[in-house]
């Protein structure tokens, strides 16, 4: 059976975007310093369509991750930016372009209906019936692979107070943003178990198992 995994990039000081976010800037003041650990890997532009990147003792982190996936997990501001209507959402084709990198299906959840999009090799479902037919429909999509759940903070806090988190794996960037949208401001009591702890100089990577 598959792993359900949360997987995302995390300030010093908690936050997974900083303040002050537009369509412009997504991810807030300061919030792109999160993943510059990635930016920089080869395995990260691979998918992304870009040339270059460099191999590091991170590398196969994201190598990993991205063979054992089979499916992907995130919330509409994720998506988009937008939480209204589909019609009045002026970036509602998401912010990755004609080819996405995600090559796999994705369910966003929200509570606007809308037809499947198909993106090049990414098909993006929407899923109005709320986080644990999210997850359970990825599951199925992902035939045993693993599903990951990308964010942003408030998808990521419903799986872990649903029960649905297996592990949660931490890209901590040595940044404090003082402000913008926290991982776990509403998040639910849970004891974690530390499987694999991973530093380079722009992230400490940290792998947790969710104990039930």
């Amino acid at each position: 059976m598959s792993n359900v995994i949360a997987d995302i990039s995390m300030s010093l000081d908690g936050f997974v975007a900083g303040p002050n976010p537009t369509l412009d800037d997504p991810l807030g003041e300061g919030g792109m310093q999160l993943h510059e650990w990635a930016f920089r890997l080869a395995a990260w532009r691979r998918p992304h369509g870009l040339d270059g990147g460099v191999d590091d003792i991170d590398s196969p982190l994201v190598e990993q991750a991205l063979a054992a996936t089979g499916a992907i997990v995130m919330g509409r501001r994720m998506f988009s930016g937008g939480d209204g209507p589909w019609e009045e959402d002026s970036n509602a084709r998401g912010w990755w372009g004609d080819e996405p990198p995600f090559h796999k299906p994705v369910f966003v959840v929200t509570h606007h209906a809308r037809e499947p999009l198909e993106l090049g090799e990414t098909t993006f479902i929407f899923v109005t019936d709320g986080i644990e037919s999210a997850v359970a429909q990825a599951r199925t999509a992902a035939g045993g692979k693993d599903v990951r759940v990308a964010g942003g903070a408030a998808v990521v806090q419903q799986c872990l107070a649903a029960g649905l988190l297996d592990e949660i794996e931490l890209h901590v960037a040595p940044v404090l943003l003082g402000g913008g949208t926290r991982l776990f401001e509403r998040a639910a009591p849970a004891r974690l178990v530390v499987r694999e702890a991973i530093s380079v100089p722009l992230a400490t990577h940290i792998r947790l198992r969710v104990e039930r």
